[in-house]
């Protein structure tokens, strides 16, 4: 009689997931797969099928990074209907499932692009945000190119070391720059209310982008993107 030792000998050893590595080019269920095994691992992105590994986060991105997610949560705040993330996954296409910095969507029910699947929002959000340190970033070149094809309808990038904040809005398929009002605030298309004094912002004047983004709520246009959600919200 074979004992339990011999036959454990032949027992199928179970697969060992791969680790998931910088550079790596995977489909997204695969990328999906190797990031859920690695609950070590705190950020990786599929960006145009390629996997970005993000070092760890030093001082110089994690302060603009807290002054933009205090900006997107206080409007957030005095939107009903808006959701928000801080380094949320998404599900874009098969070759793309970013982890954005921020973005802001309007809830799916409510008449938002995105939808949720699981545990991932899935579909372009309405506006996201990144902090990068430059111009040559992947920020502004490849996941550039993702969320435009996807749809985003907004991108907000802030270059800390070229010390600028790109606003871009999507026009028949293509992003361009989005132009400040005359009060020199950026003023979102897709969110009214949304306003943002950038030149505060690079200067950390965190108190000055919250005044004018206050002047936005208050604004008229403001009033009645809330009024628009409310009225989706009795009907959903």
């Amino acid at each position: 009689m074979a004992t339990l030792e011999t036959n454990a000998a032949h027992w199928p050893l179970p697969k060992r997931v791969p680790e998931l590595r910088a550079g790596d080019r995977l489909s997204r269920a695969e990328f999906e797969r190797r990031y859920e095994a690695m609950p070590h691992v705190k950020k990786a992105e599929l960006i145009e099928g390629v996997v970005y590994m993000p070092s760890p986060v030093s001082q110089e991105h994690s302060a603009p990074h807290f002054d933009l997610i205090t900006w997107l949560g206080m409007y957030r705040a005095a939107t009903p209907g808006v959701e928000g993330g801080d380094n949320g996954t998404i599900r874009l296409d098969l070759d793309n499932e970013p982890q954005p910095d921020a973005f802001l969507r309007i809830r799916p029910e409510l008449g938002g692009q995105s939808r949720n699947s699981g545990n991932y929002v899935a579909g372009p959000p309405e506006l996201i945000a990144e902090v990068t340190a430059s111009s040559a970033s992947y920020d502004l070149h490849d996941k550039f190119r993702a969320y435009q094809r996807n749809g985003v309808r907004e991108y907000v990038v802030w270059r800390v070391e070229d010390r600028a904040i790109d606003w871009f809005v999507l026009r028949d398929d293509r992003y361009a720059p989005l132009a400040p009002s005359g009060s020199g605030y950026y003023q979102s298309e897709v969110f009214p209310g949304l306003w943002l004094d950038a030149a505060a912002m690079l200067r950390g004047d965190l108190a000055q982008v919250i005044a004018a983004l206050q002047q936005g709520l208050a604004s008229p246009e403001h009033a009645e993107f809330v009024a628009r959600l409310r009225s989706a919200a009795t009907k959903a």
